[in-house]
């Protein structure tokens, strides 16, 4: 079973997104997810899935995020990948379950072994992940939370699904910091930070 890990920035209520782009800036953070999205051991490759929404969301510049392998799933089978560098593995597919099905593929990183798998974004790939039974091909059993504390920032359009209400498939326990650390492979800020007037603190939690 290819295990997926979902990694988002959430506020208390779940807001992840306003107006097609993130409510608060913080750089800490941004760089605490490319760490974690590209950390992989030498000779293997970690992939990112995304939908269009969050694909069109990062700068034409940074796409695709480098040194992951970035999978992007779209209705439109039309819809072209405009991106600044063909270095850098991309792939368009018209359903999750296509995207899921290029994952458990060998040949998912090319060259390299896939690693870890990344949900990135956005609210509809949470939903549809987090709802894959446990007997599928491909279940989300890990969800690295940053959440935003404060402000409440109240003006959110887009929310993820609330994980920790009643789960048929299992329940979610919150992992010690130590825990955190030691699966990322790097030390991580602990307790609540401050960045730009925003506080948010790096959680992880399990699914069993």
């Amino acid at each position: 079973m290819l295990r997926l890990t979902i990694i988002v920035a959430a506020t208390k209520s779940n807001g992840i997104g306003k107006n097609a782009g993130l409510p608060w800036r913080l750089s800490k953070e941004m760089k605490y997810f490319a760490q974690v999205t590209t950390s992989a051991p030498e000779g293997r490759v970690n992939a990112v899935v995304m939908g269009k929404n969050t694909w069109e969301s990062i700068p034409t510049k940074y796409r695709p995020l480098s040194r992951r392998v970035n999978i992007v799933a779209s209705r439109n089978k039309d819809y072209i990948l405009e991106a600044s560098s063909t270095n850098t593995p991309a792939h368009l597919h018209v359903s999750l379950a296509s995207a899921l099905e290029h994952l458990n593929s060998s040949d998912v990183g090319g060259a390299k072994p896939l690693h870890r798998a990344f949900i990135i974004g956005g609210a509809t790939l949470y939903s549809e992940t987090l709802t894959l039974p446990a007997s599928s091909s491909a279940f989300v059993d890990r969800i690295l939370l940053t959440r935003i504390i404060s402000p409440d920032f109240d003006d959110c359009d887009v929310f993820m699904p609330d994980f920790l209400q009643e789960d048929a498939e299992g329940k979610w326990d919150k992992a010690s910091h130590g825990e955190l650390e030691e699966w990322v492979g790097f030390k991580v800020p602990q307790g609540v930070q401050e960045e730009n007037g925003v506080k948010y603190e790096f959680q992880m939690w399990t699914r069993n």
